[in-house]
């Protein structure tokens, strides 16, 4: 795991009372946070996502997100990062999975499993659960919560569902699909909820979770 720190010349110093470390290697969540206007430094988590299970999807994803900041704390501690101090260090950690015709879709094993995740939503619905876990490493303090969101489909032609399978991307998102991909964006006709949710990170929930956790620390 490596601890790297974004630059991004448009990120803001609202965060200067504290320190923030997104635990995840998406690029999305990155540019939701930046976004935001935090600046922040990333670690990736590595745990066996399929290990973890739970009945309820909502379950599901509060479980892995927490899994995801237990196992970059224990891994920042052994490295010597987590280190007392007055200023407060928050880690965001968050998962994603999408739920259609009754089952839970992760991330596709294969190609095949694409495939058969796509088809399923052309011409129907998905919804799509998203969690967040603010860790305050200062405090030990940790807030979490989970959103939802609808995506509706029109059909979406084989020869996109092949072209989107054949770049190799839908492997590394949950459901095995982003829906601002331009090949499959045209075939999305409604969002109902927040975008963001979608993406990996609902701003809104982020802010709540952070300010939640920075009033309790208090």
């Amino acid at each position: 795991m490596e601890l790297e720190k974004e630059i991004e010349g448009k990120m803001t110093s609202c965060n200067s009372s504290f320190k923030i470390i997104l635990g995840s290697s998406s690029l999305a969540r990155r540019q939701i946070l930046n976004e935001m206007g935090y600046e922040f430094t990333v670690v990736t988590a590595d745990i066996d996502e399929k290990s973890i299970r739970k009945d309820k999807p909502e379950e599901l994803v509060m479980a892995l997100a927490e899994a995801k900041a237990n196992a970059i704390i224990e891994r920042l501690r052994i490295e010597g990062h987590v280190e007392e101090d007055a200023q407060a260090t928050l880690l965001i950690t968050a998962d994603t999975v999408v739920v259609s015709n009754g089952m839970v879709r992760e991330k596709p094993n294969s190609k095949e499993e694409a495939r058969e995740f796509i088809k399923g939503y052309s011409g129907g619905h998905a919804a799509v659960i998203g969690s967040v876990v603010v860790s305050n490493l200062t405090t030990g303090i940790r807030k979490g919560a989970w959103e939802k969101a609808e995506v509706y489909f029109h059909e979406i032609p084989d020869e996109i569902i092949d072209s989107v399978i054949d770049e190799g991307s839908t492997l590394h998102v949950a459901g095995g699909l982003t829906l601002e991909h331009p090949l499959t964006s045209p075939f999305v006709e409604a969002v109902v909820g927040s975008t963001d949710t979608v993406w990996g990170l609902s701003k809104a929930l982020t802010e709540k979770l952070i300010k939640d956790n920075l009033v309790a620390a208090k």
